[in-house]
């Protein structure tokens, strides 16, 4: 193999290919990024066996081949090189030399025939997405993704593809998150869960350069094309959570506030509240009133804000964490909280419409704090 290329577009390549490297693995071709000069591109994969990104980057190709190169030592050689070009050549012996300007490496690779396939999908749903709107989707429901493998399913996202309509949910056992949008899509009806680590790195991908996101779902497999990138990730399989059944259907108390009050006077009253000193956050609603406040060993902090409330006063507690991220990937300037006594979920809805819902369950009072 032989070959000279840009030495950045080699290097911003390889960065973003190295996120589907595995860092522990006990397969050294899977730590490394494999290389195939063909043509007149340069064809670049990384893949941990569960997420797999590929790109190509145009070289001048003197001699096609293939070679797999430690990801992590290539990508610090190049963000280091010198000059605006770099050229390679490796041997049989699959010894790559690297030179740039004055600059010169040997690394000793592994022959490409060692690393593994990247899994296809063939016969799938093709679904083209706006890249900003599925961002923007991402953001508010991937906050809300189980972060334990008890139930591995919940550690990913579900989508649910009906005619013209895309849903996003997710959830770990404590809040839901669901999003969801009007598409052009006029098949059947699909849902699939996507784990959270592959959508994170799918929206890094995202470019001013490419407006929409193609998409195709297979079985057990999805993938996703990106400019010139192409991501390919398995998907999770096992039974998720009857989330439907989990909205609550009765509400007794609505509450209309300002998103960013709202938020800046949890913000203030969590300021005692640490990873070690936890205790719930009190949100009293009552005469158009929220009144908000914690106490733990470290003090006391207290404050209130101005609402239209209407239906029954009341009394709650919650996780100020949970409040605080579901409050911060509202895209509306207010919100509606929907009550239904101090034990039951809370549901953040928007003023108008359902393009989203987020629910978080109560944290039980003590009957005498005050």
């Amino acid at each position: 193999m032989k070959f000279i290329c840009d030495t950045a577009s080699l290097s911003e390549a390889c960065q973003s290919v190295q996120r589907a490297v595995s860092t522990k693995t006990s397969i050294p071709s899977i730590e490394g990024i494999l290389i195939k000069a063909l043509g007149s591109e340069l064809v670049l994969t990384g893949y941990d066996l569960e997420l797999g990104i590929t790109t190509s980057v145009p070289a001048r190709i003197e001699e096609n081949g293939g070679i797999i190169l430690n990801a992590k030592v290539l990508c610090e050689i190049l963000r280091k090189l010198p000059s605006s070009s770099v050229s390679f050549e490796s041997d049989e012996r699959q010894l790559a030399t690297i030179r740039s300007g004055e600059v010169e490496y040997s690394l000793i690779g592994i022959s490409p025939e060692e690393y593994p396939e990247l899994p296809t999908v063939s016969g799938g749903f093709p679904i083209v997405l706006d890249q900003e709107m599925l961002r923007e989707m991402v953001r508010q429901t991937i906050f809300s993704v189980a972060t334990n493998d008890n139930k591995v399913v919940h550690t990913g996202i579900k989508f649910e593809i009906t005619k013209n309509e895309i849903k996003l949910i997710a959830v770990d056992g404590f809040r839901l998150a669901i999003r969801k949008e009007t598409i052009s899509y006029d098949s059947d009806d699909i849902t699939f869960i996507v784990p959270s680590k592959t959508l994170s790195e799918v929206v890094k991908l995202f470019s001013d350069e490419n407006k929409v996101i193609s998409v195709g779902v297979g079985k057990r497999h999805i993938i996703f094309e990106v400019g010139r990138y192409t991501i390919v990730s398995r998907l999770l399989d096992g039974e998720f959570l009857n989330y439907k059944s989990a909205i609550p259907n009765l509400v007794s108390t609505t509450v209309k506030v300002n998103t960013r009050q709202l938020l800046e006077s949890i913000e203030r009253t969590s300021l005692i509240i640490t990873d070690k000193i936890k205790s719930p956050l009190r949100c009293k609603f009552e005469d158009n009133v929220i009144n908000i406040s914690s106490t733990t060993s470290l003090g006391t902090a207290s404050d209130k804000i101005n609402a239209e409330i209407t239906g029954s006063s009341l009394e709650i507690g919650f996780n100020n964490r949970f409040f605080i991220e579901a409050l911060r990937v509202c895209d509306t300037d207010e919100v509606y909280l929907q009550l239904n006594g101090s034990v039951a979920p809370i549901l953040i809805v928007p003023p108008e419409g359902d393009r989203f819902l987020f629910l978080i369950l109560p944290v039980r009072l003590k009957a005498n704090a005050e």
